[in-house]
């Protein structure tokens, strides 16, 4: 197909030029395209025929001139740890609400992969050079040099930290109340033997899920076995791995009724462990994940989990974010967070016993 070749050669229309053709000075198209400050006062006619002429002329004004008069990029920054080679679907959740509330806000958003959180602070040094006007941290795992090391003027909002930071309001999910639940209905469901693939110990979110695990057993009247208990990275690849070498030093009569696990990417790596050695799910071992990310819904089976409402998450974490930066003069608050509740989601992946 013959392409149409974009016309070159002539210069991108100026100020001056959309001034001479709506008969005011390039100040004054400074004042109304570029937000500039005015000694004048311009009326709402002349605001019009600005607006017409760079229309006409196709004029489009200059972003770092805006920034520079407003003192803002419009664009926020997105904090991750990258693990592994792919993002897991929890931050592609969380991802996809930042980039809708980033549009609602007419945002720009750049992404900051880090290695780990460990040497977060020099490796977010180029994040406060005035690129972004303000930044979300994505499960942060929070040390006291972090918390020292971040810039105190760059408005900040963090999703499922680990602690909470001066000044960085934290929004989370009810995580030990959705693993309550999931676990009481396994326990509703008949269901006793119950094993819990959990995340790594000394994480808030891992600690949150063991302790509703741990409740909702004690509620049921079924006896807690730490042999049932194993904690591991938040990846399938672990999970896959756990549950290969459990299965393999024990006999089939001493399967659990339910696996639990701490994610969904979890609950796959799990599955695909037990039906590599001819273990059915549902039929002979339940198993169910926690997050509802997309695989869990789209994945056969599909996954029993507890949602968490990521996206609203992100897309708030970005309406919350919005207001820092623009009450300037407010002094650092004291830690805060909020909390969304989560929601049992039963699919195909768990029977009753």
């Amino acid at each position: 197909m013959p392409s149409s070749p974009r016309k070159s050669g002539k210069r991108p229309p100026t100020l001056a030029d959309v001034g001479r053709i709506a008969g005011v000075s390039a100040m004054a198209v400074s004042s109304v395209l570029n937000g500039s400050k005015s000694s004048v006062r311009i009326s709402e006619d002349t605001k019009r025929r600005i607006k017409e002429a760079a229309a006409k002329l196709k004029y489009r004004p200059n972003v770092a001139a805006r920034a520079l008069v407003n003192r803002r990029m419009n664009a926020i920054g997105a904090v991750i740890v990258m693990e592994g080679e792919e993002l897991n679907h929890y931050f592609l959740e969380v991802f996809n609400g930042i980039v809708k509330g980033a549009n609602l806000h007419n945002q720009n958003v750049t992404v900051f992969t880090l290695k780990t959180w460990k040497d977060a602070i020099q490796q977010l040094e180029r994040a406060f050079d005035g690129r972004i006007d303000g930044m979300i941290l994505i499960a942060p795992v929070v040390t006291e040099e972090f918390a020292k090391g971040l810039d105190p003027h760059m408005p900040c909002v963090s999703l499922h930290a680990n602690a909470l930071i001066d000044g960085v309001l934290n929004l989370e999910s009810d995580e030990e109340e959705g693993a309550y639940q999931m676990v009481k209905a396994l326990v509703d469901k008949g269901h006793r033997r119950i094993m819990h693939f959990s995340g790594p110990r000394g994480l808030i979110g891992a600690e949150r899920r063991i302790k509703g695990y741990l409740r909702a057993l004690e509620e049921g009247g079924i006896d807690f076995e730490e042999d049932l208990l194993k904690s591991m990275e938040f990846r399938d690849v672990e999970a896959k791995r756990v549950a290969t070498e459990w299965l393999a030093n024990h006999s089939k009569e001493q399967l659990p009724d339910a696996i639990f696990c701490a994610n969904d990417h979890m609950a796959f790596g799990c599955i695909e462990a037990l039906s590599n050695v001819g273990i059915r799910v549902p039929e002979d071992v339940s198993v169910c994940g926690f997050d509802d990310t997309l695989v869990a819904r789209v994945a056969m089976p599909t996954l029993t989990t507890v949602r968490q409402p990521l996206n609203e998450m992100g897309a708030e974490a970005v309406s919350i974010l919005m207001k820092r930066i623009a009450d300037e003069s407010s002094e650092k608050e004291k830690p805060k967070h909020i909390v969304f509740p989560t929601e049992l989601i039963e699919r195909n992946s768990t029977s009753a016993r």
